[in-house]
């Protein structure tokens, strides 16, 4: 495996992600219905429905303990439902893992990024690449410099993971995810710890992951952000899902407005 961007490489704009376009528009890409997850005696997710169509832009918010981002981690595969059924891309992948949902075109980031740090940063693109959709080698280098590039993470390439400031890591999860060539990133938390200015690069990124085509579903504090990105807003509270539809519309919702403020809006 490469340490360093390979010199042979060409590092051009033609190296991209292919454009998501197999599904109809207004098809479900992916859709869990009736999603129940409980740790014990507590009940995290109750019930929960949830949809959407390829290249959708969907946030959700929603007080500590929502179940936010346990709902995320049942989507992932990171750990099964104790019932109801998830289908990606038409395909009953309940019982699938997460590796084979990434390799079906399902990416997912984390809050804390957490990269090998003994590493570099190419080498930790490239082993998400290599470990996403089946590729060969010329291919995985292709998806590595595309994804470095557009999270701007070129520049730093070869430098070992574990030296780079929070806003490289996240970066790199980004990239990571980005490499294994998805058609929808689950993004949990990806501007927490960030400044304004930090996150809004961040939200330019998101935009041109859109762009592609690519679907995103965003937990995220920083509602301000969110919003420059999401089309679709979903508060949840309590592990259930109380308000889902246009996002000014569900952040005036009484409801939602009671689960942050623990009181109805006057």
């Amino acid at each position: 495996m490469f340490r360093s961007v390979p010199n042979s490489f060409p590092i051009t704009d033609d190296t991209t992600v292919q454009q998501i376009a197999r599904q109809r528009p207004g098809d479900d890409f992916l859709s869990a219905k009736a999603i129940h997850k409980s740790f014990g005696a507590l009940v995290v997710l109750d019930n929960v429905d949830f949809a959407m169509g390829v290249g959708d832009a969907v946030g959700i918010v929603g007080p500590n303990g929502a179940g936010k981002t346990t709902l995320l981690s049942v989507l992932a595969g990171a750990f099964p439902p104790n019932s109801g059924t998830i289908f990606l891309d038409g395909r009953n992948v309940t019982a699938l893992t997460a590796a084979d949902r990434c390799k079906s075109g399902l990416a997912r980031t984390h809050q804390v990024p957490k990269p090998f740090g003994g590493m570099t940063v190419f080498e930790n693109v490239y082993v998400a690449a290599a470990h996403g959709e089946l590729v060969n080698r010329d291919e995985s280098y292709g998806r590595v410099i595309d994804s470095l590039t557009l999270c701007g993470m070129l520049y730093v390439a070869n430098r070992q993971a574990d030296t780079l400031g929070l806003l490289d890591r996240k970066r790199l999860e980004l990239a990571r995810a980005l490499a294994t060539k998805p058609k929808l990133m689950l993004l949990d938390e990806i501007g927490g710890g960030l400044t304004d200015g930090e996150a809004s690069e961040l939200v330019e990124t998101i935009r041109e992951l859109r762009r592609r085509g690519i679907g995103i579903v965003w937990i995220e504090h920083i509602v301000h952000i969110l919003l420059q990105v999401a089309d679709r807003l979903i508060c949840m509270d309590a592990g259930r899902i109380i308000a889902d539809g246009d996002p000014k519309a569900v952040m005036r919702d009484e409801q939602v407005v009671k689960a942050y403020l623990g009181r109805s809006p006057a």
